[in-house]
């Protein structure tokens, strides 16, 4: 008999398939997030779960599903697992990370060239038919790119894959991380400086940190005033980052020039929230993974995961490694 899993959301076919070879599958359907009281009433009988960041997997969870072995997360962060109940009750937890990188680089950069270019504004300004004269030197005038100074806070695998970018933009780099990296420094000219003098220096400050509770809030109103008037903030990374209620404030009043989002603090964003009557901010709904090959290698990487579990072996992106010393991989 072949072990269960609960699949909280439809993921794409080339990885769901290679699931349903080895395991046999419940699979929530609809487009919106289970609830917990309908994730704790599937997985009372499952042996595996894919979750997604928005399934909040807790002791709660985990009390519901006695059977339960391995939690594979569809997605590089993990925030929303109890990681340390899991290890302690012998569940592995594993994400996809790496595949995402370059991907959300790229969109980064799209956050921030809409931005400053005010790409978002010009559409909307032709589709609205404002647009009654050919050109004007003053027409939707934008900030450039090339050449300005750019902040990334967090320089991990995403934050180097941006710096990268950047360097191709013949940008300056400045960078604050827990950890310098002297390598990056060397390939790429960047400067490792702590976040004040990042913050009042950029012309651009792009965010790639994990939500931690070091990092929550990370960017608040004493920092937002910080920046430059002319600066632009940039957050691909998680919405809890940043104090939401401050930004807006921040660009309502003119602290700092604009901001491009695809992470909030509350998502989906709530249609009275005052960001989204600013021109001066771009938004996205967490998309900046969304590409068609990476969105399915994120999927057969959480098949690759439950496989290699399966089969008695450490799955390939465990997270939570001192799990092994708890119980050994498989569902013997």
């Amino acid at each position: 008999m072949r072990p269960k899993v609960f699949v909280t959301r439809e993921i794409p076919e080339r990885g769901l398939s290679k699931i349903r070879e080895h395991y046999e599958v419940d699979l929530w359907t609809d487009e919106a997030p289970p609830p917990k009281d309908v994730i704790i009433e599937r997985v009372q009988d499952v042996d595996a779960l894919v979750s997604l960041l928005t399934d909040p997997i807790d002791a709660e969870v985990f009390d519901a599903a006695p059977k339960l072995r391995i939690v594979s997360q569809y997605a590089v962060g993990y925030d929303n697992i109890d990681i340390e109940e899991a290890t302690k009750r012998g569940i592995y937890v594993t994400n996809t990370p790496g595949v995402l990188t370059e991907t959300v680089a790229d969109f980064t950069f799209a956050l921030m060239l809409a931005v400053a270019r005010r790409v978002v504004e010009a559409d909307k300004y032709v589709r609205e038919g404002k647009w009654k004269v050919a050109w004007h030197p003053l027409m939707m005038l934008g900030s450039d790119v090339y050449g300005r100074t750019l902040g990334i806070v967090g320089m991990g695998r995403i934050g180097s894959a941006v710096a990268r970018r950047a360097k191709g933009f013949g940008m300056r780099i400045l960078y604050y991380d827990s950890v310098r990296r002297e390598d990056l420094e060397k390939e790429l000219g960047a400067e490792f400086v702590d976040l004040d003098r990042l913050l009042e220096e950029s012309d651009y400050v792009s965010l790639h940190v994990p939500l931690t509770p070091e990092t929550y809030h990370l960017i608040g109103e004493e920092q937002l005033r910080k920046m430059k008037p002319t600066a632009f903030l940039i957050n691909t990374a998680r919405g809890k980052v940043v104090d939401q209620k401050a930004l807006y404030k921040a660009l309502r009043e003119g602290w700092i020039a604009g901001a491009g989002l695809d992470v909030f603090e509350q998502e989906p964003i709530s249609p009275d929230d005052p960001l989204l009557k600013l021109d001066n901010v771009v938004l996205a709904p967490h998309a900046a993974s969304a590409s068609h090959e990476t969105r399915s290698r994120m999927a057969e990487m959480v098949a690759e995961n439950l496989i290699a579990f399966l089969n008695g072996k450490v799955p390939p992106n465990l997270v939570n490694k001192g799990v092994v010393d708890v119980r050994p991989p498989g569902f013997g």
